[in-house]
């Protein structure tokens, strides 16, 4: 096993309708007003493509990643936007956004990566269980931060 390969998913169940969330995911430079993880997000020059830029986000644990996010895919009618990852990771991350059964909408986030920051590969056997809570805490703090945004109840999420 790679112990420095990790995969996620998450699922979020919101009540805004598909569009008004695929939107608001498709502006990476928002992140910030609304998932507290996301502390930087820069455009990067045209140079990169218009879905390019450098991210730094941070959750619990003292230490930020350093990314560099390219748009591979961003498909409206599909619901998909899609980025590659390198920088502290490597890799690529998905959401595909979806109406849900009855109302409202599923967002499903997916990230394959593997680790290329030095201290996190040194601890990657002693700190992936850390390192998966850490991803999940930042996950649901950042569906809470987009359902206050899209106006869901409180108690939904």
């Amino acid at each position: 096993m790679d112990w420095t390969h990790y995969r996620f998913r998450s699922v979020w169940d919101l009540a805004a309708p598909p569009s008004d969330v695929f939107a608001v995911l498709a502006r990476a430079e928002d992140y910030p007003r609304w998932w507290p993880q996301f502390r930087r997000f820069e455009r990067a020059g045209g140079h990169c493509g218009p879905g390019a830029g450098t991210v730094r986000v941070r959750s619990l644990l003292p230490y930020d990643l350093l990314l560099v996010v390219r748009e591979r895919r961003r498909d409206p009618a599909a619901g998909i936007l899609e980025v590659a990852l390198d920088g502290d990771v490597e890799g690529w991350a998905r959401w595909t956004v979806a109406a849900r059964g009855g109302a409202g909408t599923r967002a499903l986030y997916e990230q394959e990566v593997v680790v290329r920051k030095k201290l996190l590969r040194r601890l990657a056997v002693p700190g992936r269980p850390f390192f998966r809570a850490n991803h999940a805490l930042m996950m649901r703090r950042g569906q809470r931060g987009l359902a206050a945004l899209l106006g869901d109840p409180p108690d939904r999420v």
